[in-house]
């Protein structure tokens, strides 16, 4: 069984074919999706899925970084209501965003630490987005990190030492389409990385893994992620199949029967 930690299935790009996608999922044994939200927008579609496939569709709650503008409050008061009302695996997808527009980065700082004290105070794992921005989440999250504070840095893509600092601080890799990129130098910064920190993600309809690059990713094509990492780390895809599966369980703390 595989399990993909991060998708946005719920986006307009799966409206017309969702039931076809999870038929593929189920079909490659993607059994269980972790569902991050977006921002005030996307509440319904993300809550709709759910209902429509409760056993396998994983929701998380928060505002995603590239949503934080000079309304970041009423966002944060938005996102908080609904994680106080319903039940959620996690805070996600939170971070900072330097890749598009630095207007706001103050604000992102500041909605990003608190949201990660919502996770401090919910007991739940957050999902961190850190485009251009992965050595500063790493410091901000390392400041506030007092033992209790676990997630994953979703779309990990920086070097080896960046990726020991994240495991020293108690957090996971997310490891996605982009280590089936050939020129993208994360299959080169992982090979001395145990498995034991990281978990497989696609982050649905964006980075889809080679050969399908270009078009609208699907959490189906998480095989093939896994199969880049087991021959990237010289192990059995098995392996990497068994141990990511494990860890998604042991963060997400949902009960999930292998």
């Amino acid at each position: 069984m595989f399990i993909d930690t991060h998708a946005h299935l719920y986006l307009d790009q799966f409206s017309d074919d969702i039931d076809m996608v999870v038929e593929l999922c189920k079909e490659e044994g993607v059994e269980h999706i972790y569902l991050p939200n977006v921002d005030a927008a996307t509440v319904d579609s993300l809550h709709e899925l759910v209902e429509s496939y409760p056993s396998m569709m994983h929701p998380m709650m928060g505002v995603h970084p590239c949503s934080i503008n000079e309304n970041y409050r009423k966002e944060l008061e938005l996102a908080l209501r609904l994680l106080e009302q319903r039940e959620y695996a996690g805070i996600g997808e939170i971070g900072i965003d330097l890749y598009w527009d630095k207007t706001f980065h103050k604000e992102q700082q500041e909605a990003f630490r608190i949201q990660i004290e919502w996770a401090r105070d919910m007991n739940k794992p957050f999902v961190i987005h850190s485009r251009d921005s992965l050595d500063e989440t790493i410091d901000i999250v390392s400041h506030l990190q007092d033992g209790t504070l676990t997630g994953i840095f979703h779309c990990f893509n920086g070097n080896e030492e960046q990726a020991r600092k994240i495991i020293d601080i108690g957090f996971l890799l997310g490891i996605g389409g982009v280590i089936t990129f050939k020129n993208a130098g994360v299959r080169e910064e992982l090979v001395n990385i145990s498995i034991n920190h990281m978990v497989l993600e696609t982050d649905a309809p964006y980075l889809s893994p080679t050969p399908f690059r270009g078009k609208r990713n699907q959490s189906n094509y998480i095989p093939i992620i896994a199969e880049q990492l087991a021959e990237t780390l010289e192990i059995e895809v098995e392996q990497v199949e068994k141990i990511t599966t494990q860890n998604a369980i042991n963060l997400f703390n949902t009960p999930i029967q292998l």
